[in-house]
């Protein structure tokens, strides 16, 4: 101590210690997740920076949290876990073992989900922004209505800290805050889980009122084609979903020009010119957005190969299987198969639901 204050540490220096507590909490623990920083921004996707700004913009919170900034920065959060209602940490501070934080969050209660849910019907492509982490206007004021929306108030939240500080707001509790936003970027259903809230329940609900909607005002929609689009959002999030309470639908029988049949239950004849799609429309109205789209069909990921090839590029980062199916032209069953087969193979580490990234295999 140096005329009663701390003796100063470097930035350097607070990062090499936590390097080395790290390096030696993984040889007993692999499964230890550290939040790390990439860039100056704390938080990059719509719903870590949502989870900063409302944890800020509360009184019991705004003078200081802003102390654990420092913190999450310099990869003093050497691990954090989320599980439903609770948020496990450890916290590198002034002392050779870490502090250990805890933060306990109340259930988002049932009739304030309900009143989300029914706010959110009919609007399936601002569900799909949401948990892709694109910013959200449409839902935005929704989600963050102070006191009703999705995230939850301090008298929600209960913290506690291993540390000698009276404060409940301590410095290791503010950067578990901010790591939570981190981790949020990383993968947004980990919210839903933290507030024990069923996100399955949110989507399948969204897209039946999605559907309900689309059939009342189109006749250009089938019913066939809404429910080929809800099964495209089925893939994306990976869980199942009835939209009716009926069996699949089988597959379509394909119509060939010509005379109808007189035989009952036989197609009859095509009114419209076969085989010109909506995507064969646009090219003719527009060579050069058509010229485009071959671009980007001749950029799809076509095989195990090319996933394999995007994973080696992207070494540093992460990648989501929405991503993939996005960029594949595959079936998204035969995508998870392959990161599956990858996993197997030590070449992959599943980071969180949906979210992988490369592993480079040890030189020999």
């Amino acid at each position: 101590m140096y005329y009663g204050y701390p003796k100063y540490v470097s930035v350097a220096e607070k990062q090499a210690k936590a390097e080395k507590k790290l390096a030696a909490l993984k040889k007993k623990n692999p499964g230890i997740q550290p939040v790390v920083i990439q860039g100056q921004a704390l938080a990059k996707t719509w719903w870590g920076k949502a989870w900063n700004k409302n944890l800020e913009r509360y009184a019991d919170y705004a003078n200081r949290i802003g102390r654990g900034r420092s913190y999450v920065r310099h990869g003093a959060v050497l691990d954090l876990q989320i599980q439903p209602g609770k948020v496990s940490g450890l916290v590198m501070g002034s002392t050779s073992t870490p502090y250990r934080v805890t933060v306990t969050i109340n259930p988002i209660p049932q009739k304030q989900w309900q009143h989300i849910k029914d706010q959110c019907k009919g609007k399936m492509e601002s569900i799909k922004q949401l948990m892709a982490g694109k910013f959200p206007k449409a839902l935005e004021d929704l989600f963050t209505q102070q006191g009703k929306g999705l995230f939850p108030s301090p008298k929600e939240i209960e913290l506690d800290c291993s540390c000698p500080d009276s404060a409940v707001m301590c410095k290791h509790v503010a950067a578990v805050l901010y790591g939570i936003g981190v981790r949020l970027d990383q993968d947004p259903g980990l919210f839903f889980v933290l507030r024990k809230a069923k996100v399955n329940d949110l989507i399948s609900e969204t897209v039946k009122e999605t559907k309900k909607d689309l059939l009342s005002r189109s006749e250009k929609k089938s019913s066939r084609m809404i429910d080929e689009e809800s099964r495209n959002l089925s893939d994306m999030f990976g869980i199942d979903l009835d939209m009716d309470g009926s069996a699949p639908l089988p597959p379509a029988v394909p119509e060939s020009p010509g005379k109808a049949s007189s035989k009952p239950g036989k197609p009859g004849p095509v009114k419209s010119k076969p085989g010109r799609s909506k995507a064969a429309r646009a090219e003719k109205k527009s060579p050069r957005s058509a010229d485009t789209g071959k671009k980007n069909a001749a950029a799809k990921i076509k095989d195990a190969a090319g996933i394999e090839t995007l994973f080696r590029r992207r070494t540093k980062g992460h990648t989501t299987a929405a991503e993939l199916i996005e960029k594949s032209d595959m079936d998204p069953q035969k995508i998870r198969n392959i990161l599956y087969g990858l996993i197997k193979k030590g070449k992959l580490e599943r980071v969180s639901r949906g979210v992988y990234k490369w592993v480079r295999p040890e030189p020999l």
